[in-house]
């Protein structure tokens, strides 16, 4: 792993910083172009931004620049706190919100129409190979890409997706909060590399009442290279539902009409997903399940010994309780979404970046993103909230010692003082694999165990959900 290097001293401060996205049409794919423009620059060691497209002419009127959201109404304002591509998804978006449709009574009893996915397909492309400064804001001190960022951009894009889906053709859109329910998972498939160009692009591919499933993937911009493959890097897939605006009740919106054969496959996938989900629903109302009640015995035998007997304890074992950290901030105006709510990719690099440093100070090596196992969202957050977000090392698993996994929870509590009062917002669980030359120089992750029934259900439900 190579260490980040510094770069050359420089003067960027004349720099007006710029991102540019390209709205095809309304019933065209959105595709947004992040790259830069500098008006004016005394750094020799930047290298100049490649020249424009010749589609994307400043004369273009399909052509928006992200920077005239400083000349929208303070209503329609985002917060300023969100990354490039984020910026730019909302400035999209906003073309959709600033057109409601006036219509008598709840959007509930509006007529949904049914919608192809290719209608909310949706991209974002990523210039890293020659964007200095779009690369700077997406590296991490190993020289890697901070994929905390590359999770809150995945929210904001399929947020965006949603939001398209549910208008209708003429651009208008009925009064909806659409909101992040849940990501089931995204994988990392295959390295991401920080000086190479990608691409995220995403649709709906289910649709319930009122909520719909949206999967996004990443894939590595070939630029007539042969050698590179066109496999996803990384696949996802979230979780919208879709509310009134006015009443707060479940709203329907329009249903998915696949028309190619892939896209049928993806549907019932997703249809699978969504039985399952209902499936592990009813199994938790149900309550405790045969053969359980063993498991959990063997799952707290070892943190018995720690807790009666500690000096006879596994030195490779260490408690659950002893692998946590946490910590706590104020949800700012500038960290809002067009809701004027927190927004949903904030809090998940928020937790991403907390379960990372976890990894980290648990295994005594930096530690690489594999997958965001899943994530909930219960209650919304909003500007003013009193966060704090607590993690532990859930359990590691150790059957291939040359490549050990960590799984870590992040929980998010909205905490009112002035109440006295504490809610779990939402639930976050990740994996990260270990630097390999640090395992082959020697260092060896400990097991976790749990010591309180309560730590050993959680184990449980977080096995059963990776075996499933």
């Amino acid at each position: 792993m190579q260490p980040f290097r510094n770069s050359k001293p420089t003067t960027l401060f004349n720099n007006l910083l710029r991102f540019k996205l390209t709205l095809l049409n309304s019933l065209n794919p959105l595709n947004l172009h992040l790259h830069n423009h500098l008006t004016k620059s005394h750094c020799t060691c930047v290298p100049p931004p490649p020249p424009p497209p010749p589609d994307s002419d400043s004369t273009d009127p399909t052509t928006i620049d992200a920077g005239s959201s400083n000349r929208k109404p303070i209503s329609l304002w985002p917060g300023m706190y969100h990354s490039p591509a984020t910026h730019a998804l909302w400035e999209a978006r906003s073309t959709i919100f600033e057109k409601p449709l006036h219509a008598n009574g709840s959007s509930s009893q509006i007529q949904a129409v049914p919608k192809a996915p290719s209608r909310s397909r949706t991209s974002v492309f990523y210039n890293f190979s020659s964007d200095y400064i779009l690369r700077e804001q997406y590296r991490n001190p190993w020289n890697h890409i901070r994929m905390g960022k590359l999770v809150e951009d995945f929210d904001a894009l399929a947020g965006t997706i949603a939001f398209k889906h549910c208008c209708y053709e003429d651009g208008t859109t009925r009064p909806l909060l659409l909101v992040t329910a849940a990501v089931d998972k995204m994988v990392l498939k295959k390295s991401i590399h920080i000086d190479a160009d990608y691409t995220i692009v995403g649709a709906v591919t289910w649709v319930g009442r009122s909520s719909m499933e949206i999967q996004l993937e990443m894939t590595q911009t070939a630029q007539e290279n042969p050698n590179i493959s066109n496999t996803p890097a990384v696949v996802a897939n979230f979780t919208f539902v879709a509310r009134d605006s006015t009443t707060g009740k479940a709203a329907a919106i329009n249903q998915v009409s696949p028309e190619t054969k892939q896209e049928k496959l993806l549907r019932e996938e997703a249809e699978q997903r969504n039985q399952l989900r209902k499936q592990k629903k009813a199994e938790q109302k149900h309550g405790e399940r045969e053969g359980d009640t063993t498991r959990l015995n063997a799952l707290l035998a070892e943190g018995r010994i720690f807790d009666d007997m500690p000096a006879l304890a596994d030195r490779d074992s260490i408690l659950m309780k002893n692998t946590c950290l946490q910590n706590s901030f104020i949800c700012q105006p500038q960290q809002r979404n067009i809701h004027g709510r927190i927004f949903g990719g904030f809090l998940m690099r928020r937790a991403f970046e907390l379960a990372f440093s976890t990894a980290y100070a648990f295994a005594g090596a930096a530690p690489h993103f594999l997958e965001v196992d899943h994530v909930d969202f219960f209650k919304p957050v909003d500007v003013g909230n009193f966060l704090r977000l607590k993690s532990c090392v859930l359990y590691t698993e150790l059957d291939n010692p040359a490549k050990p996994l960590v799984n870590v929870e992040v929980i998010a509590h909205v905490t009112k003082p002035e109440h006295r009062s504490s809610e779990v917002s939402n639930r976050f669980y990740f994996t990260f694999g270990v630097d390999p030359e640090a395992i082959k120089n020697g260092l060896k992750i400990r097991n976790v165990v749990p010591a309180t029934e309560e730590e050993a259900l959680k184990v449980l439900e977080r096995m059963d959900a990776e075996s499933s």
